[in-house]
């Protein structure tokens, strides 16, 4: 008995952190980090958007050198300096954002990054094997450019499986997946863990996919480790205290939190989903098509009605369109065909200014490329869509600007030192601000919000969530469009899904069947047919 104890003790971890800690600037990342993931287990690292955790494996990747502290590989301190030095260490990481060449094969891809001489029908077989491991089928033979989007995560799972690492990271992976496919993902690290007793560290600010995957939970927040759980012993109201570091409503934070549960359980008693609207459509877009950088269509015979007063959530995995649509409803890309009607009236496309004049809003996916300028004041920011607001015989007015300005700071809550203070001072929930006073102070009639909550942390969530709502009372028509569903069940009146730039499908949320929305985000429209039949 006495030798078995003394030689589970004795079994180093995979990896341990000693005291890791990164600096960007003033910006403390991570702050003193220990960490340890063992051989055989899942490792949930949870934490907001900013907690550091990413950073923190970017570390382990060689993708980000430390400042201070140790890491270990089996008990040994080591250097690690790139990826490819990672990799000697068996280390892989499915990242976040996809590392693929799209115009080249799976396979070619596959084997990029690969030292010594290529031997393309090895790769071939090699990606077969894993394939039918994992259950990760895909063709070697395709073209990554023509595969949707779920089919390139697994494009990224076989490249790092490819390697054979006995240390995988997977950086928030279910960002771009339909709910069947995140399963799926779970079943396949469950298998990598069981099987060949790897360690496998699971990133992530959702806490259903982190109870439902992991063995135990380490919780950052703001660069440092707040707790360490067994995930048997954890349950979302604590996890939630630990990641916020204050008491959280998962009721009314389920969406930030990323829990489908808990919404699934409002639909029905908050926020009833509109059911009839008999009104005329604020919104029309018909029959648009609109191509994208290689002249496919990105946007293919999309047809699509929002009313005054809802909310219509268009959900689908990243890449179907929804970048498209949005710089098309920004007046940055023209339409090939098809129409915008703005309350009746046709707008014409790809004309600088003229959906702002018609009536629609944008708050756009990316807030630093489109939406607002960082070396400009708050004040300048808020009136860059309408600066004759604040103008006096065509020169901006400062006294009228700053005015103005501090009514609108004050409306909405925007936390900065004051009007002039320059945008790059603000937290990121607090530019998010900026940008929604100004599109909102200007009474539109369409309010298209495009990832308005991406990166931002559950405060801001709420706050943002909220002012979404509002528009809604105030009697806008929101086109929200997120590839969160957990955003989309929390705020959509009525959802419709995109996938390959056209509409497969619609429900109103009082109506909603997550495996059907499920499957109509993964294009398995044919299987819906035939089942229904």
């Amino acid at each position: 008995m006495s030798s078995m104890a003394g030689t589970a003790v004795s079994v180093a971890p995979a990896v341990e952190f000693r005291g890791v800690s990164k600096r960007f600037g003033a910006i403390v990342a991570c702050d003193d980090v220990d960490l340890k993931l063992h051989r055989g287990r899942i490792h949930g690292i949870l934490g907001e958007n900013g907690a550091g955790k990413s950073t923190l494996m970017k570390v382990l990747i060689g993708l980000v050198p430390r400042d201070s502290g140790t890491l270990l590989v089996d008990g040994s301190p080591v250097v690690i300096s790139d990826p490819l030095d990672a990799a000697r260490y068996g280390i892989g990481m499915v990242h976040q954002h996809f590392s693929l060449v799209e115009p080249l094969t799976v396979w070619e891809n596959v084997m990029l990054g690969e030292e010594g001489r290529f031997d393309p029908p090895d790769v071939r077989r090699r990606i077969g094997d894993i394939s039918e491991r994992y259950g990760l089928g895909i063709d070697p033979e395709a073209i990554v450019a023509d595969l949707p989007v779920g089919l390139r995560q697994r494009v990224e799972i076989i490249k790092c499986l490819r390697r054979d690492p006995d240390i995988i990271i997977f950086d928030e992976p279910t960002s771009v997946l339909t709910p069947a496919e995140s399963e799926q993902l779970f079943d396949v690290l469950r298998r990598a863990v069981q099987e060949e007793n790897r360690a496998v560290a699971l990133v992530s600010h959702k806490l259903g996919e982190v109870l439902r995957a992991t063995d135990e939970i380490t919780i950052m927040r703001s660069g440092r480790v707040v707790d360490r759980i067994d995930t048997r012993e954890a349950d979302a109201p604590g996890l939630a205290r630990s990641m916020v570091g204050r008491e959280v409503s998962l009721r009314s934070s389920g969406a930030a939190l990323g829990l489908v549960a808990e919404l699934i359980d409002k639909i029905g008693v908050e926020d009833a989903a509109v059911s009839e609207n008999d009104g005329n459509p604020v919104l029309t877009l018909t029959d648009l098509v609109v191509h994208s950088n290689d002249r496919k269509n990105a946007l293919d015979a999309l047809s699509l009605d929002v009313h005054a007063g809802e909310i219509v959530g268009v959900a689908g995995v990243e890449g179907n369109g929804q970048e498209e649509l949005t710089a098309l409803m920004s007046s940055l890309v023209k339409a090939v065909s098809g129409t915008v009607s703005v309350d009746g009236r046709v707008v014409e496309t790809g004309v600088a200014g003229s959906m702002a004049r018609a009536g629609v809003a944008v708050v756009p996916a990316d807030r630093h490329d489109s939406g607002v300028v960082l070396n400009l004041t708050v004040a300048e920011n808020l009136f860059l869509v309408e600066p004759e607001k604040v103008s006096r015989r065509g020169l901006w007015d400062s006294g009228l600007m700053t005015r103005r300005a501090s009514e609108l700071i004050s409306e909405f809550e925007i936390q900065a030192a004051g009007p002039d203070a320059p945008l790059w001072t603000l937290s990121g929930g607090n530019q998010q601000r900026v940008v929604l006073a100004r599109e909102l102070s200007n009474n539109p009639k369409v309010l298209i919000a495009s990832q308005p909550t991406r990166g931002l942390d559950v405060g801001a969530i709420e706050y943002i969530s909220n002012r979404l709502r509002g528009a809604r009372r105030d009697g806008v028509g929101v086109l929200l469009i997120s590839n969160e569903l957990e955003e989309i069940l929390d705020l959509a009146d009525r959802i419709v899904v995109l996938f390959r730039g056209k509409i497969v499908g619609e429900m109103l949320r009082s109506d909603v069947d997550l495996e059907h929305l499920g499957m109509l985000m993964g294009g398995a429209i044919d299987d819906l047919v035939e089942n229904s039949q």
